[in-house]
């Protein structure tokens, strides 16, 4: 098992930052992929950003590629999702993931059913 906490959500202002966090309690948080992912009233979850257990590859939504970076501190069982330049179509429930790889420079991507773990969420609110 493996438990997923996020927290850094809020409210901010469009073109400003926040930065989420993911921690993880449970199994060796080394082994697992992450992800961020969000879901805003009335849409599906979608995809944001994912990241390999080594750090080392990470791939993003095209709706945040060059504003949103994905980051793990293995030795803190911890992931991040820095924001930067914010808007108010990224206004969602921010929601971490983990997924189970074999090799240390994979991620599931975008593959929803690939997570088996996810945290509560986290709000964020970009007001114009």
């Amino acid at each position: 098992q493996v438990q997923l906490v996020e927290s850094g959500g809020g409210l901010v202002q469009a073109g400003g930052s926040r930065r989420l966090s993911c921690a993880a309690s449970g199994r060796t948080f080394d082994m697992y992929a992450m992800g961020w992912f969000r879901q805003a009233p009335g849409k599906e979850r979608e995809f944001v950003a994912a990241i390999s257990w080594s750090g080392r590859t990470t791939d993003y939504a095209d709706s945040v590629k060059g504003r949103f970076t994905i980051s793990r501190d293995n030795a803190k069982n911890t992931e991040y999702l820095q924001m930067n330049s914010l808007k108010p179509e990224d206004t969602a429930v921010y929601y971490c993931g983990a997924c189970r790889t074999y090799y240390s420079g994979s991620h599931c991507g975008a593959m929803r059913s690939k997570y088996g773990y996810w945290g509560q969420g986290t709000q964020v609110t970009v007001s114009s």
